[in-house]
């Protein structure tokens, strides 16, 4: 496969603003629209290795993370498994700190977004190195959303049973009962809206039929350029929880009440 049409595969499996740009002999620089939390790009990087296309990081994920976090603390304990779990559902190899992926069966762009799904999971052991009282967003969202709509309209952690069969996009909520089902999201952070703006893209690609709720824990704390992004394909939102009970109560009452 010629780069442009790797580029193509990218772009039409992630999303459109992936770009890649030479940096040195058979390397290339994979440019996303993905940030960590301070703004700083993901390093990606499309190499070929004794006779096949691989994605390295580079040793940079890690790099970021001993910023925060004592290095041996990424290797023990809560840390060291979620690390370690993630790796072990995208597949990919910890090759002394360097994250790498090599590209099989001409899957560049499943490959990629993969591999971007995972750098922002492992980034976020960052969080569990903050003293402050573990937030209760998630389960605050599940008992709402519990009260509000009935136990066979509603479906926790869903995904598409035809075209996502390893959920690698999922529905935090999906209320059925409607032609158009509605697609919930509760979002915690910046990579929490990454996630769910490559998911809502996926979906426009599918041609699936559906309406969208996204519910922030504090839209405030969600950088400009990824709120900007989620923007352009998501539908009704709600800058949190707690101070929109009753709007979006009646929100859902009237998705609930509607057969179309």
């Amino acid at each position: 496969m010629t780069i442009n049409a790797i580029e193509h595969d990218f772009r039409e499996k992630v999303c459109a603003q992936v770009q890649l740009e030479p940096a040195g002999r058979s390397r290339y620089r994979v440019y996303t629209p993905f940030h960590f939390n301070d703004g700083d790009h993901l390093v990606v990087v499309l190499r070929q290795k004794n006779g096949h296309w691989e994605l390295s990081d580079e040793g940079h994920t890690y790099m970021r993370l001993t910023y925060d976090l004592d290095e041996k603390s990424l290797y023990q304990g809560t840390r060291q498994q979620i690390i370690a779990n993630t790796l072990d559902a995208f597949s990919i190899d910890d090759v002394e700190g360097e994250l790498r992926a090599e590209i099989r069966d001409e899957r560049y762009g499943d490959v990629l977004f993969d591999f971007v799904q995972a750098i922002l999971r492992i980034n976020d052991v960052t969080y569990l190195s903050r003293e402050r009282v573990k937030s209760t967003f998630m389960d605050d969202f599940r008992a709402f959303i519990s009260e509000r709509v009935p136990e066979h309209r509603r479906n926790f952690d869903w995904h598409h049973p035809q075209y996502d069969l390893d959920g690698t996009y999922p529905v935090d909520c999906r209320i059925n009962g409607r032609s158009r089902p509605l697609f919930v999201f509760a979002l915690a952070n910046d990579n929490k809206t990454q996630v769910a703006t490559i998911a809502l893209h996926q979906f426009e690609r599918w041609g699936l039929e559906y309406r969208s709720l996204s519910i922030f824990e504090s839209q405030e704390e969600i950088s400009r350029k990824v709120l900007a992004r989620f923007s352009d394909v998501s539908e009704k939102q709600y800058s949190n929880l707690y101070g929109n009970r009753i709007r979006i109560g009646r929100f859902l009452d009237e998705m609930l009440g509607e057969q179309g």
